[in-house]
């Protein structure tokens, strides 16, 4: 069984998502309800605060974990745990996002992992550690703007709908 990493900065990593910090918030923590719900049955799962970077917060999560681990972006809220699970037993694997960004990774051990996050990523994880790029939709779409949770939301868990749809209430 994996341990999984959810790195979340809370609404302070999604600034193109809302103008409104409060939006933005309620928006950012739905989205990360709704990944964790479909982490927790694959495997322990812990939290990462990426206040400091995403890497720094995964790295400092992993500190004493042994054994495969799974990391999830927080704003994949299209995320089941059947993916989860294929990602996982297919480790080494990545999925990228559309940007060359990692949305998700797989390790068979945590000491494998490496910082490598940021522009481009999904290569650099796959040439230091072999990752697979793996084509899993739930998980390659990640919501950063409006235009993506619109787009997606008819896919996205209970908790980021409920929270799409009050804000598309208050606007009417």
């Amino acid at each position: 069984m994996p341990t999984i990493v959810i790195p979340f900065a809370g609404a302070g990593g999604k600034t193109r998502l809302h103008e409104s910090a409060e939006v933005r918030h309620a928006l950012a923590t739905a989205m990360f309800e709704d990944v964790l719900a479909a982490c927790r049955p694959v495997g322990p799962t812990l939290v990462a605060d990426s206040g400091g970077g995403q890497g720094a917060a995964v790295a400092a999560a992993l500190t004493g974990v042994e054994g495969p681990v799974v990391v999830v972006n927080a704003d994949l809220p299209c995320a089941v745990p059947a993916d989860i699970r294929l990602l996982a037993e297919t480790a080494p694997a990545l999925v990228a996002a559309a940007d060359g960004t990692t949305n998700a990774l797989s390790l068979p051990s945590a000491e494998l992992f490496e910082p490598l996050y940021g522009p481009g990523s999904a290569e650099r994880f796959h040439a230091q550690c072999g990752a697979v790029a793996m084509a899993l939709p739930n998980l390659a779409d990640d919501i950063d703007t409006m235009d993506d949770l619109i787009r997606l939301q008819l896919r996205v868990g209970p908790r980021t709908l409920v929270a799409l749809g009050a804000l598309q209430r208050g606007a009417a």
